[in-house]
């Protein structure tokens, strides 16, 4: 069934925004990509531990099902393809982890080395919208709740006399048709600014708002045309923490872009200096003060959806890895909790009576011994003049 967001993007009155940042808090629903359970290729070192199989790495996720992770996130064909869905049924029957969503497998294979729903080849485009048919089949056949599509190599190094708005073309045209061929089927888009290309299509927060406006207005099939009609987005996002700072944008504000026109279908979190290539480390290694402006835009938006941790846990073992990604967002989410949301509301509509406050009440939020600080007063909102 598909998930309803709507309510991601419903404007409130001071007061109703009041009531909601009181009454309302986030469910913390883990959920973890299977690729990251075996270790990957790189460049400049040998793997760090031995490959593992599907099936060793479905154990591993099992031993994590008491700590709370409850969803699962795999590659088309590579991870999970027709051959093994009866292996991924049992074990989601067997451990009550679901399977949240199969994701085509767009960027690793040799033919697609100028790119898949893009590339100028159309043989070579068609082979990738038919995989794409296909990934989003098996959603449609398992029930997930929608298809991540990453297009980390569609994209170019020498921008020269290319046709860009050509190739964006071609990138939406295909996914569209894939999604009028599975009706019914919800796209979480994931942008990347750069890496493994150059530059990679679509590859900031707000071109993937874009692309779903591009993709949407393509759509032809009934039931889609009765989704989009009833105010259901179907091409919607899954921004990942680490992309959004590749591209030097802040993370609340980015993804309030989605969340205003209730595209966010799913969220990917990690940790990742401003800039630099993709280092996917564990949540709140770094700045964890971002993951708290996030969890606090989600909430003020009424997120009800998954928290998806995508690390590479290269030098952890990967359970290790993932409890502490869970615990860092438990906590982080704790403190927002506990915030004085009237006074914030103040600071917010009334900076011009209450410069600095907010900074030291987020000192004293985060402090381990605020009573060690100078009192700090509550805001009151100011009445009638």
């Amino acid at each position: 069934m598909l998930p309803d967001l709507r309510s991601q993007a419903a404007r409130r009155t001071p007061a109703e925004t009041l009531a909601h940042l009181q009454s309302f808090a986030l469910d913390l629903r883990f959920s973890a990509g299977i690729w990251y359970f075996s270790p990957a290729a790189s460049r400049f070192h040998d793997k760090y531990g031995p490959d593992r199989s599907i099936e060793e790495r479905l154990e591993i996720a099992a031993t994590l099902a008491p700590h709370g992770l409850g969803g699962l996130e795999a590659h088309y064909p590579n991870e999970i393809n027709e051959g093994n869905a009866d292996l991924w049924r049992s074990f989601c029957q067997d451990t009550g982890i679901r399977l949240i969503t199969v994701i085509p497998l767009l960027f690793y294979d040799r033919a697609f080395e100028f790119g898949s729903l893009s590339n100028p080849d159309e043989r070579v485009r068609r082979t990738a919208i038919e995989r794409t048919m296909a990934a989003f089949a098996l959603n449609r056949e398992l029930d997930t709740e929608f298809a991540v599509v990453w297009p980390g190599i569609d994209g170019y190094e020498n921008g020269f006399g290319m046709d860009f708005a050509d190739a964006r073309h071609r990138f939406a045209e295909g996914l569209a048709e894939a999604i009028d061929e599975v009706p019914g089927v919800r796209v979480a888009f994931e942008p990347k600014p750069y890496e493994p290309r150059g530059r990679i299509l679509f590859g900031t927060t707000p071109e993937g708002v874009l692309l779903g406006r591009m993709v949407e207005s393509m759509l032809g099939h009934a039931e889609n045309r009765r989704l989009l009609g009833e105010g259901h987005a179907l091409c919607c996002m899954n921004p990942e923490v680490g992309h959004v700072l590749m591209g030097y944008e802040d993370l609340a504000y980015a993804f309030s872009w989605p969340l205003s026109e209730a595209r966010l279908a799913h969220t990917h979190w990690n940790s990742q200096p401003l800039g630099n290539y993709d280092q996917d480390l564990g949540i709140g290694t770094i700045s964890p003060e971002l993951v708290e402006g996030l969890l606090y835009t989600l909430k003020l938006h009424g997120y009800r959806g998954w928290f998806g941790i995508d690390i590479n846990p290269e030098r952890t073992p990967v359970d290790v890895a993932i409890r502490n990604s869970m615990d860092a967002l438990r906590a982080a989410n704790d403190r927002i909790e506990s915030l004085d949301h009237e006074s914030i509301m103040v600071a917010h509509a009334q900076p011009e009576r209450c410069r600095g406050w907010l900074e030291g009440y987020l000192t004293r939020a985060r402090a381990s011994r605020p009573d060690r600080l100078p009192p700090w007063p509550r805001l009151a909102p100011r009445g009638p003049a």
